[in-house]
């Protein structure tokens, strides 16, 4: 059956949402400007009846030398009692994306029968067991609903903390994305708690309990090419064979086992898909996690990845192409319910790069779900559910509808 698009008017509001939950959101795209980023907050304020329980605010590293400026502005003239903070290569927001200029992102949220909870994690050693975590976050599993986590990844142990935050909170929801800034060092990454800006390796979660629901959308650009196969020799990052063959002369068979057209398009869009669910009798888009390739070697037969590949785990190569990503994204779209607000946290590689105009997942996110208030980031690497667990994606987006 032919499935019909819902299209918003670009400037129609949302019907008024139960029970007294609010939100609202703006996007900046300038330089620092005081007497604007006053106006801004105060406004945002002024639409959602001018008590506000949590702010999401993103911004790009140009915003870095101006950082206590900028979040005593936006904290005061807003009256947010609880705000957090992190950058981005861009921002995000309703219906706009703005990937080449110094911008902000806000979302402000009155939720007033929602518990909220700040948890700030450093780069110590990760707590050991599930009870260790529930001593550390001061919420066990059932009393708090999901997470919303920004993470300064220069320092921290990002997967080492999903592997073991998967096993505490099996089933309690956590979306969010890793830092980033639109220069290539660390010197512009940030994130901040109020008006305290966290070390580098800092991690900041807020955990949400009653008033509100979270709908997560995990989305991927790209599509599986050739057949799956099995790692049989691994090394750190480096894949050495693959079925018991050279893992070189088996990503040189995949990409000859594609059409003209597609072998053009897989110059720098080629990724490796390591399966995060082993217990699937066919593999499907979505099913893998997607990490760069870093390097090949005809001679040695290796393959370098951007992530942990482990002997006995499931590979599929991966095609960056944006027809897949916006069939996936669409898609998914269809099964949200109408929201509150939306946190979105894309990959750098997406937007213009994967589909060569701005704009696109920030416009399908409004025309298909509705304009809701929306803010978010691009960063590099983004943290949502898959299979039975919470992991870090690439070439992604991750979206936390609230509901």
């Amino acid at each position: 059956m032919e499935r019909t698009t819902k299209h918003w008017p670009a400037n129609a509001p949302l019907p008024s949402r139960a029970p007294g939950n609010r939100a609202a959101s703006r996007l900046v795209p300038l330089p620092f400007n005081e007497e604007i980023l006053q106006e801004t907050a105060e406004s945002a304020r002024k639409e959602i009846g001018g008590t506000v329980s949590l702010g999401f605010l993103f911004a790009t590293g140009d915003y870095y030398p101006h950082l206590p400026d900028l979040l005593e502005v936006i904290q005061v003239h807003g009256h947010i009692p609880c705000l957090v903070t992190c950058s981005g290569c861009g921002v995000i927001g309703t219906r706009r994306e703005s990937e080449a200029l110094p911008a902000v992102s806000l979302l402000l949220l009155h939720l007033p029968h929602t518990t909220l909870r700040v948890v700030e994690l450093g780069p110590e050693p990760l707590p050991e067991s599930p009870g260790d975590w529930y001593r550390r976050t001061g919420l066990p599993p059932h009393a708090v609903d999901f997470w919303i986590a920004l993470v300064n990844p220069y320092g921290f142990p990002v997967e080492p903390w999903l592997q073991s935050w998967s096993k505490a909170y099996p089933h309690t929801p956590t979306i969010g994305g890793l830092c980033a800034a639109r220069g290539d060092g660390d010197d512009e990454v940030f994130i901040a708690h109020n008006q305290n800006v966290l070390p580098q390796g800092h991690a900041l979660l807020v955990g949400f309990r009653n008033g509100v629901r979270l709908h997560t959308v995990v989305s991927q650009g790209c599509r599986p090419i050739a057949e799956p196969c099995t790692i049989t020799r691994a090394y750190g990052n480096t894949i050495l064979t693959l079925g018991g063959r050279p893992a070189y002369a088996v990503l040189a068979e995949a990409f000859e086992s594609l059409s003209p057209i597609d072998k053009i398009k897989a110059q720098g869009n080629l990724f490796v898909g390591l399966a995060n669910n082993e217990y699937l009798e066919e593999f499907r888009q979505g099913d893998f996690l997607i990490r760069s390739i870093l390097g090949a070697d005809a001679v040695t037969g290796a393959v370098a990845v951007g992530g942990n590949p482990r002997v006995g785990q499931t590979l599929q190569w991966q095609l960056r192409d944006p027809l897949a990503a916006r069939s996936d994204l669409a898609g998914q779209l269809h099964n949200v319910p109408r929201p509150l607000a939306s946190l979105v946290f894309s990959c750098a590689g997406r937007g213009t790069e994967l589909y060569g105009t701005p704009g696109h997942d920030a416009n399908a996110i409004a025309n298909i779900v509705g304009p809701a208030a929306s803010a978010g980031i691009f960063c590099h690497g983004e943290i949502g559910p898959a299979g039975n667990g919470t992991f870090v994606h690439g070439n992604t987006i991750s979206v936390g509808f609230l509901v």
